[in-house]
């Protein structure tokens, strides 16, 4: 009798843990589900999209180019002419919004889709982190004009989590953007 009280409860506690782990389960997929949800909600109302989707002419003007959504400066555009500056804050830009010429070099709007060769698929969070705060991943700055002064004064760690999870939910996007250039001597 008591070894069948001992492997009634051992069977118990078994299906309980095996309920418990498939309801902790469901709830971190609603909460990654959430977060990602959070992170769109994020990255649109910082206009990531402003930059990192190419623009282009459509029925009534420019519009994003939803195809190449966040995937950066279209790689077949090639890079921008540097240009000198002619007074102190003169800059250019291309059509597609998407590479920057000024004071600073010529900068291009990264590839922040998952994939792992021309975009953020093998970063770690760290370095996604510090990308939008302003080290630029091999060192460096990132370069005008990402808003990333706004961005340093702090970011809640969940929203930054939210932003993590959003941008790896992504369909990767092939497209390498060129590096950045140093500014062109006057």
């Amino acid at each position: 009798m008591k070894n069948i009280i001992v492997i009634t409860l051992i069977v118990a506690a078994a299906a309980s843990t095996v309920g418990l782990s498939q309801l902790s389960a469901r709830r971190s997929a609603a909460s990654n589900a959430g977060s990602v949800e959070r992170g769109r909600y994020l990255v649109s109302i910082m206009g990531c999209n402003d930059c990192h989707t190419p623009l282009k002419m459509g029925s009534k003007g420019p519009e994003p180019d939803l195809a190449r959504f966040l995937s950066g400066h279209p790689e077949q555009m090639g890079p921008l002419p540097a240009t000198t500056a002619q007074g102190p804050w003169l800059w250019s830009g291309a059509a597609t919004n998407t590479a920057f010429s000024g004071p600073w070099g010529v900068s291009y709007a990264a590839n922040i889709t998952p994939d792992p060769e021309t975009g953020i698929g093998n970063w770690k969070d760290g370095e996604i982190i510090a990308s939008i705060y302003g080290a630029r991943r091999g060192g460096g700055r990132v370069l005008p004009p990402m808003p990333t002064q706004h961005y340093a004064q702090g970011i809640a760690e969940g929203d930054l989590r939210a932003i993590l999870a959003y941008l790896r939910a992504l369909p990767p996007i092939r497209n390498q953007v060129p590096a950045p250039e140093p500014p062109k001597a006057p």
